[in-house]
């Protein structure tokens, strides 16, 4: 019986002990697998999903959408970004006009080379550098600013072009002497270019680049996704009609179409994922932390014309009691309309219809209204961001940006109507 009884309690001993080794060795390979699945998550965000590969290029695109296509790369969007050849330089070469002086013992001339377009460095007349044109950016709407390569990484040129003086200029926040030393980071990019591929280690900045690996403009794939599977099924499947491997944005959210226009146009936002992971279609919050407005600031004109277009927007009126409107309720992202005021009023007076309560009040007939509904309710504001130095003014001069704040202007209602009655 004693045996019996000893027995018993040894086996019970046993089957403890066998079943604490059991959860403690659980336990041990859950830390390892949770540690190891840690690691896979940091390579994961700190990696992109996105890969060069993925992408096919717009010009493929035409293959199919020729009339989209063509009209497309007419854009500001497309024109952002591109390699520096003479079709996409703004500025003058010819001596007289391919000069920016600091003063008179320091200038930059802008030359053509057989070799390409550089920025030389004189001074007292002395060649002190030279820097070669790589890529341009800005359509030249406003102006351009130019980046060189310098091994793998890109810098900001000192010499920009400003638009509205048809003159090259001091690059926009840039000191009154030669700085060379501007790092391009990705963040920078990734609202210029399409895809860039970048080499340096994760979390690295600033970032470095594969040479061969910038799709240059805000194109097709910005907004629609990476297209080689799209194109290579198509390619292969012509009788198939129903779009494959693509994002179409009539199937995306009100937010998810906002979000693409955000990355770019909504002001201070900050990544907390690396450059050129998000793609459409996925949330921008999971990307970045969005820039906030106050009201406040709004009215006071504290927010930049240039840099947050959605924040303004968003504190509008139009925006804030509609369930629908997104960036592309007003803009055609396809085709080139800037300046054509009448385009953007009869989009507004879809909305804003004879006889309603948010129609117009002026005394003024339906053919002068639809004309121009922006001057009076999106005036041109002076940008902070994009303000340059000129040779010979000592005040900054700034770019004239539409205002996305959709409101009532008194003094621009008041210049409108006496340019109508002249």
């Amino acid at each position: 019986m004693k045996v019996s009884l000893r027995l018993r309690r040894t086996t019970i001993v046993l089957f403890i002990i066998i079943f604490l080794g059991f959860i403690l060795a659980q336990c041990v390979n859950r830390q390892g697998e949770k540690k190891t699945s840690g690691n896979d998550n940091a390579t994961a965000e700190t990696t992109s999903s996105v890969s060069y590969s993925l992408f096919s290029g717009s010009a493929k695109c035409a293959g199919c959408h020729k009339d989209i296509y063509d009209k497309h790369i007419q854009t500001a969007h497309y024109l952002t970004s591109q390699p520096a050849e003479e079709k996409y330089i703004s500025g003058s070469f010819k001596p007289g006009n391919n000069t920016y002086s600091y003063n008179p013992l320091l200038r930059i001339d802008m030359e053509k080379r057989d070799s390409g377009f550089y920025q030389v460095v004189y001074y007292k007349g002395e060649k002190k550098k030279e820097l070669r044109f790589d890529i341009v950016t800005g359509s030249g709407v406003m102006g351009q600013s130019y980046l060189y390569w310098r091994n793998n990484k890109l810098f900001q040129m000192p010499v920009s072009y400003f638009t509205a003086a048809q003159r090259w200029s001091n690059s926009p926040g840039f000191p009154d002497k030669v700085m060379l030393d501007r790092p391009i980071t990705a963040r920078c990019l990734e609202c210029h270019v399409t895809y860039a591929g970048i080499s340096s280690a994760p979390g690295v900045e600033p970032e470095e680049y594969h040479h061969d690996q910038i799709i240059f403009g805000v194109d097709c794939e910005k907004c629609h996704g990476p297209a080689a599977d799209h194109v290579a099924f198509h390619t292969e499947n012509t009788r198939d009609t129903m779009a494959k491997y693509i994002i179409n944005s009539s199937s995306l959210s009100r937010q998810q179409n906002l979000d693409m226009c955000v990355l770019c146009h909504g002001g201070n936002i900050q990544k907390t994922k690396p450059s050129f992971t998000y793609t459409p279609g996925k949330s921008l919050a999971d990307y970045f932390k969005i820039d906030t407005l106050s009201m406040v600031a709004v009215q006071n004109e504290n927010i930049d014309v240039h840099g947050n277009q959605f924040g303004l927007l968003r504190s509008s009126k139009c925006f804030q009691q509609s369930t629908t409107m997104t960036c592309n309720t007003c803009h055609n992202p396809h085709e080139k309309e800037r300046g054509k005021t009448a385009i953007f009023s009869q989009r507004c007076m879809s909305c804003h219809t004879p006889g309603h309560d948010n129609f117009c009040k002026l005394k003024l007939s339906l053919t002068q209204l639809s004309k121009n509904c922006i001057d009076c309710h999106m005036p041109a504001r002076k940008s902070m961001a994009v303000a340059v130095s000129l040779p010979g003014e000592e005040v900054p001069r700034a770019a004239f940006v539409r205002s996305h704040f959709i409101s009532i202007y008194p003094d621009e209602t008041k210049k409108m109507i006496e340019n109508i009655n002249k």
